[in-house]
C-alpha cells in the first residue's frame, strides 16, 4: 500500500510530470556545467585535465545533498515538481543516495538511459529506473 497521490483522483499531481523532469534535467545540467568551468578556473585548469571524475563527483553531491534536504534538484524546484518515496514522504538520505547513484548509471550508460526513458514514457506515473529502483514518484508540488 503507498501513500501516494492516486493518479485515477489526483491526477494534478502527475500532469505534465514527463516534459518538466526534461526541462529540470536541462537546467541541472546547466548549473553543473557551470560549476566545472569554474572549478576548472580556480584549480588552474586541474578540474578540466580531471574532467570525468572532478565531473561524476560533483553531479552525486549536487544532486544527492539537494534531493535529501528538499526532494529536488534546483532545476526540479524551478520546474514545480519533487520526488516522493512510496510512503509519499520526501526522500531519505539513503534514499536519495541511491536515487542518484542509480540516476548517474543510467547517465553514464547509454543503453540504460534509453531504458530509463523508454520506462518514463510508456509506463504509469512516468516512473524512470532511479524512480522503480527506489520506490519513488516525481510529482508537482502541492501547493
Amino acid at each position: 500500500m503507498t501513500n501516494l497521490p492516486d493518479p485515477s483522483y489526483d491526477a494534478a499531481y502527475y500532469d505534465g510530470v514527463l516534459p518538466k523532469r526534461f526541462f529540470a534535467w536541462v537546467i541541472d545540467a546547466a548549473l553543473i556545467f557551470a560549476a566545472m568551468i569554474l572549478l576548472s578556473i580556480f584549480t588552474a585548469g586541474i578540474a578540466f585535465v580531471l574532467w570525468i571524475p572532478v565531473h561524476a563527483v560533483l553531479s552525486f553531491f549536487y544532486r544527492w545533498t539537494t534531493i535529501k534536504n528538499r526532494s529536488a534538484t534546483f532545476g526540479m524546484r524551478v520546474m514545480n515538481i519533487e520526488l516522493r518515496n512510496r510512503d509519499g514522504q520526501q526522500l531519505s538520505d539513503k534514499e536519495a543516495a541511491l536515487h542518484t547513484l542509480v540516476f548517474l548509471a543510467g547517465a553514464m550508460i547509454l543503453i540504460v538511459q534509453l531504458i530509463s526513458i523508454a520506462m518514463m514514457i510508456g509506463r504509469p506515473l512516468n516512473r524512470g529506473l532511479a524512480d522503480e529502483i527506489t520506490g519513488a514518484v516525481m510529482l508537482n508540488r502541492p501547493a
